[in-house]
């Protein structure tokens, strides 16, 4: 394997995990508004807020792993051929 297709495996682990915890952690702030009361000075609509910009920027950086995994098999696959 050569040292392009490491680095580019990596950054795709990388970009993997944090797609995964933004969308986890995303939806435990949104379920973390409707179940804690209003004791502290954040208001439930900023956690909600907060909670939905995380999931669809891990929903967005998903989306963008899944597609550049596939353009990765497909090179691959061309490489092998050659």
């Amino acid at each position: 394997m050569s040292t392009k297709q490491t680095r580019q495996n990596r950054k795709l682990t990388i970009q993997l995990i944090l797609a995964v915890s933004m969308a986890i952690f995303g939806c435990v702030m949104i379920v973390a508004a409707f179940l804690v009361p209003p004791t502290g000075e954040i208001h439930p609509s900023v956690l909600t807020a907060f909670g939905e910009i995380l999931t669809f920027a891990g929903a967005i950086l998903g989306i963008d792993y899944n597609y550049k995994s596939k353009l990765n098999s497909k090179e691959k696959a061309n490489d092998e051929e050659d």
